[in-house]
């Protein structure tokens, strides 16, 4: 039970576990592997950027009233 739960955490912390994003059926450590196979230099991942949906989106909270009267004063 506590190996579960272990690796369901690493599947979704741990970079090189989660599923790649173009073919899920893979993780990103074994399609970087299939390209050091293919290539055959080796290759590390040094950095990355996470985003996450919706970060950066601020809801807009206008004040509707205020709006329609800045528009009758014109």
């Amino acid at each position: 039970m506590v190996e579960g739960r272990i690796e369901k955490y690493y599947k979704e912390v741990c970079l090189l576990e989660q599923p790649f994003i173009k073919d899920s059926d893979k993780t990103v450590q074994q399609v970087i592997n299939e390209v050091i196979a293919k290539i055959g230099e080796k290759i590390d991942v040094r950095r990355f950027t996470r985003y996450e949906m919706g970060e950066g989106l601020q809801k807009r909270s206008d004040d509707f009233a205020a709006e329609v009267a800045a528009q009758i004063k014109c």
